[in-house]
């Protein structure tokens, strides 16, 4: 299950089992990476790097956009692995995941021609300076299993578009979305080496994959814990890195504010893939006239929520990972109930579900204290809590009150209270009047604890590319003034 300069081929090491979350049942099986597949992996992506990063920009956006036309037909394949492996109804992967990989490659395409510099010119008067953007070599990418395609897709393009080379390593829980992506990119003319798939362990390929001296910049995206550990050891080898880590977004609602639109802003905002999103509406702070009215209307919106088989068309919400992370969502949620906080709605194992599968109800929740577990750490699963506040200058405090800064959002019809909610919350994304949407031509990445670095947008070639300094005498003098300060020889 490796993807090795252009071909498929099995792995090195300990026997994989990839298993879909929602039945329980192997969906896939064979050899993992290792530390001698890594090996392999970068020599071919390094091998690589010469031929993709001397096309012109114009050659690599036109092999792109011929990948986002085959990814195009291949978009109900697509759709039926993501949904069976990350264990997502089947709507969620074709009307989101699969569209936004193909519209995030289709801009990249494009941006592929844009790389810009600053424009030439005279600065000292004697020289003309002028800017290149250069790609930075082979890029070891890291990935998460909540939106495998999109997150390899996320990795994958700004370096490529930038004339890069890569080695992903997809989680071993979810890889099979990875590989049809990078076998989309051969199909469509990206040369032999350039995406390399490595599916394995952190231990057996993530680690040797971050240590390896032929990889000059490592890109994460998970949790704030391993996050730090990348980027200990990249920092030893003085890597470049590109962290996106965990989130623990607040949802502001003034007293101004469209229940309506709020309540169900919520519930969508929170149960999206289950949860399982670092941007995910997490703690809702509701102004204390909305307070009771709001948690109502989002407990009735919740009732309405349809678990089921990931492949009906009617199925609202999916499994959680696997049934180790629903033990552990599980646990947040009854030490939060142990410790006096209310639990409104869910809170427990469904019953009409497989046993085998990892399911766990729509769950809002009460009562807890700003300082405990489930308002401070990432749950990572679909729970709701909500708290009240009473002045803005509160709200804006709570809101910042945890060590995360990935997303955000303020619900107002007051235009000043939403600006001032952008300008204050401390998060990468803060949305106004909504909660989720993403799109292609606009940066993705957080503040504190939540990482550092853009995917997305034009601003990813931020993280993808050197800047160079090219300064050339325009006087054909040998003697320069400058030179005076060392010496005055005539």
């Amino acid at each position: 299950m490796q993807f090795i300069n252009g071909t498929r081929r099995s792995g090195s090491g300990a026997p994989l089992s990839v298993v879909a979350p929602a039945t329980g049942a192997e969906i896939a099986s064979g050899p993992g990476a290792n530390a001698a597949d890594v090996e392999a992996a970068v020599t071919a992506a390094r091998e690589a790097f010469p031929g993709w990063a001397g096309l012109t920009p114009g050659a690599r956006s036109d092999i792109m956009h011929e990948w986002a036309r085959i990814l195009k037909t291949r978009a109900e394949e697509l759709a039926s692995v993501e949904s069976l492996n990350a264990g997502k109804p089947i709507r969620l992967s074709s009307e989101f995941d699969v569209p936004g990989t193909i519209d995030n490659t289709a801009f990249f395409a494009g941006a592929a021609r844009h790389l810009d510099g600053k424009a030439s010119a005279e600065y000292s008067g004697d020289h003309t300076s002028s800017i290149r953007r250069e790609p930075i070599g082979v890029i070891g990418s890291i990935s998460p299993w909540n939106y495998p395609l999109q997150m390899a897709a996320w990795k994958i393009l700004p370096a490529i578009a930038a004339g890069n080379t890569v080695v992903l390593k997809p989680s071993e829980l979810t890889p099979l979305s990875s590989l049809i992506f990078a076998e989309a990119a051969t199909e469509a003319g990206v040369p032999p080496g350039v995406i390399n798939v490595l599916t394995g362990t952190g231990l057996e390929a993530g680690q040797p994959l971050v240590e390896h001296p032929a990889v000059a910049m490592v890109s994460f995206t998970g949790s704030t814990a391993v996050g730090k550990q990348v980027a200990a050891t990249a920092a030893g080898a003085v890597k470049r890195v590109h962290l996106e880590l965990g989130g623990k977004a607040p949802f502001v609602v003034f007293d101004d504010a469209d229940l309506e639109a709020a309540a169900r802003g919520a519930v969508a905002g929170a149960l999206i893939n289950v949860g399982q999103d670092c941007t995910a509406a997490t703690r809702a702070y509701v102004q204390r006239p909305l307070f009771e009215e709001f948690v109502g209307r989002v407990a009735d919106l919740m009732d309405q929520v349809r678990l089921g088989p990931v492949e009906d068309p009617e199925t609202d919400m999916g499994s959680l990972i696997s049934r180790k992370h629903r033990d552990k969502v599980s646990g947040m949620v009854e030490r939060a109930r142990e410790s006096g906080a209310k639990i409104v709605r869910g809170g427990r194992i469904p019953d009409h579900t497989p046993e085998a599968g990892a399911y766990y109800e729509p769950t809002l929740i009460t009562g807890a204290a700003q300082s405990s577990e489930i308002v401070q750490q990432e749950i990572f699963g679909p729970v709701l809590v909500v708290l009240p506040f009473d002045t803005d200058d509160e709200a804006i405090a709570l809101a910042n009150d945890t060590p995360y800064g990935l997303a955000a959002s303020a619900w107002s019809r007051s235009v000043f209270r939403t600006q001032r909610a952008a300008r204050e919350i401390q998060a990468g994304c803060v949305w106004i009047n909504d909660h989720i949407p993403i799109i292609s031509e606009m940066p993705h990445g957080g503040y504190k604890s939540s990482g550092f670095g853009k995917d997305m947008s034009a601003y990813a070639f931020e993280e993808y590319t050197n800047i160079k300094h090219v300064m050339s005498d325009i006087t054909a003098e040998a003697r320069k003034p400058w030179h005076e300060v060392i010496f005055r020889a005539e």
